[in-house]
């Protein structure tokens, strides 16, 4: 299973009725945000980014944002807000974000990245990643 399908098969079980799901940082590769468009029917999946990423099918929409200044619309009433390789000098900025609207926050760093204290270390079928919990 690719890592991407192995996060949206992980988020797919753990928010199975949530109304909204954030990608922050999509960038160019909408793997993720796309696998769970179609796992997660009646969910509105999101993709920010401050750039426009390729064509996005329908199903996800974009919204361009800057986590370090976010616009909380965006991310108000979203169950799960998740980042695909961030920056470690974004990733405070997620937690705080998440933090303000209530959602979980999932981080999967690169391999030798470190993550911010807090999160629990998840390993779903060879993805590994971190996950904070709202509650």
């Amino acid at each position: 299973m690719r890592e991407f399908e192995a996060i949206a098969d992980y988020i797919a079980a753990r928010y199975p009725h949530a109304r909204k799901i954030v990608e922050v940082g999509v960038g160019a590769l909408p793997a993720t945000a796309i696998e769970l468009s179609r796992r997660l029917s009646g969910c509105e999946i999101v993709a920010t980014d401050i750039s426009p990423p390729p064509p996005l099918p329908p199903g996800v929409r974009f919204e361009r944002d800057d986590v370090t200044n976010p616009r909380l619309r965006i991310y108000e009433n979203a169950a799960l807000i998740y980042a695909m390789r961030p920056p470690p000098e974004l990733q405070p900025y997620l937690l705080k974000l998440a933090r303000k609207v209530g959602a979980d926050l999932i981080v999967k760093p690169l391999a030798a990245e470190s993550v911010l204290p807090g999160g629990k270390l998840v390993n779903h079928r060879g993805a590994a990643f971190y996950l904070f919990e709202a509650r």
